[in-house]
């Protein structure tokens, strides 16, 4: 009976805590359209999010190339196939290693940033001050930080891919011996606008998830410093949890819509 108390405990948390999520996910929609949009925060924003992130995701595009090339060429060479290493990378890296590790980083870094930031505003109560100055915390706190991941997730993306093709073509050419005429006529050849469009669909879906999600578990930060602390960690576990559960269902949709005919 414990057992089933607790689940039922957990599942009507989680069915709050979705219920609240949609709630402020259509309060920021239609926040954008009712209030100016504050360009000075949203350019800030997009600098701690974009600029500052480059580094981490370019690294982690690149090496997931290197890996990836390296396995399949380990695998491929067996069977004489080493000119499919090309177009099995990029493939791999535009429908799903790159827009779920990207965004799983940004959810690890700039969710956790937004949850902190909110949720220690929450706390010391500089959102109730803006409710008393006549100011939406909505539109002043959320709104920038919400357009600024939904923009900068997708380029982010591009960034990894390229970066990681780019690499595993270095991997499979220069040390491998790959001719890298076929790695890359063949890359060119099987890899479809499609397969981008999935990887720029997907990052954007996953920074609505990634925003709504930290924006919320900051905005309702339980009293007590500790609070803090359990906000973020809730917000980067709960994003990433979500993320890749809904990029299951991505792929299965994408791929039918796409790839239909």
């Amino acid at each position: 009976m414990y057992l089933l108390g607790k689940l039922g405990t957990v599942f009507t948390d989680s069915c709050r805590t979705a219920g609240g999520v949609f709630l402020l996910l259509g309060d920021t929609l239609r926040s954008m359209f009712r209030y100016r949009l504050r360009w000075d925060q949203m350019l800030e924003q997009m600098y701690f999010i974009g600029i500052r992130s480059q580094v981490v995701v370019l690294t982690t595009g690149a090496f997931t190339g290197a890996v990836f090339a390296a396995q399949v060429w380990f695998q491929f060479k067996r069977f004489g196939m080493e000119s499919a290493i090309g177009p099995t990378v990029s493939i791999a890296m535009c429908r799903e290693l790159g827009p779920v590790l990207c965004c799983l980083l940004l959810a690890g870094r700039v969710g956790a940033a937004m949850a902190a930031e909110l949720s220690s505003m929450k706390i010391t109560e500089q959102v109730d001050a803006l409710r008393a100055l006549g100011v939406y915390p909505v539109e002043y706190l959320i709104v920038p930080r919400f357009l600024a991941l939904v923009i900068s997730a997708p380029i982010l993306t591009a960034l990894a891919l390229v970066t990681g093709i780019g690499v595993g073509y270095f991997v499979a050419v220069k040390i491998f011996g790959v001719d890298g005429a076929y790695y890359w006529d063949n890359t060119i050849k099987f890899t479809d606008r499609k397969d981008v469009m999935i990887a720029l669909i997907k990052s954007f879906i996953f920074a609505v998830i990634i925003a709504s999600i930290a924006c919320y578990k900051g905005m309702n930060c339980p009293p007590g410093t500790a609070g803090v602390g359990k906000t973020t960690t809730e917000a980067v576990v709960n994003a990433s949890l979500a993320l890749l559960i809904v990029n299951f269902f991505l792929t299965v949709l994408l791929n039918a819509l796409l790839y239909s005919n």
